[in-house]
């Protein structure tokens, strides 16, 4: 993960949006396999977003190579035999973590912006986003 970010020119890829609700999830954790897809996906119904399988898996696996996450896997509660494996921050992690969400602060300003000037200029006004 490099010191700086650099834009596609326009908006934010889907890899990067989910690499940052998996460094916020990690720091709530809530953080393992299918209850991350599954919170990704309660989250974004309202609008009409379903995140994949594979999509959320290669930003995982992305976020590993980079050194912000790394797997531990863990029995689960009440089963002898099967284990679930959870992501959190290695040494140095947390650090890469805090400077990709600044990266991807200003990045995000930079789509709002960008999205309210197409609807500025082909509808007249901007609405103000609220949750549905």
């Amino acid at each position: 993960m490099g010191d700086k970010r650099t834009s596609s020119g326009f908006l934010l890829k889907q890899r990067a949006f989910l690499k940052l609700y998996m460094i916020t999830m990690t720091e709530q954790d809530r953080l393992y396999g299918l209850k991350l897809l599954d919170a990704l996906r309660d989250e974004f119904r309202p609008f009409g977003y379903k995140p994949n399988h594979s999509e959320v898996y290669k930003a995982l696996h992305d976020l590993i190579e980079d050194g912000v996450l790394q797997q531990v896997k863990r029995k689960k509660e009440g089963m002898k035999l099967q284990e679930v494996v959870y992501y959190r921050f290695p040494d140095g992690g947390y650090e890469k973590a805090q400077l990709y969400k600044r990266q991807l602060k200003v990045e995000l300003e930079r789509c709002e912006s960008m999205i309210k000037k197409a609807i500025r200029d082909n509808y007249g006004y901007v609405e103000s986003a609220t949750n549905p």
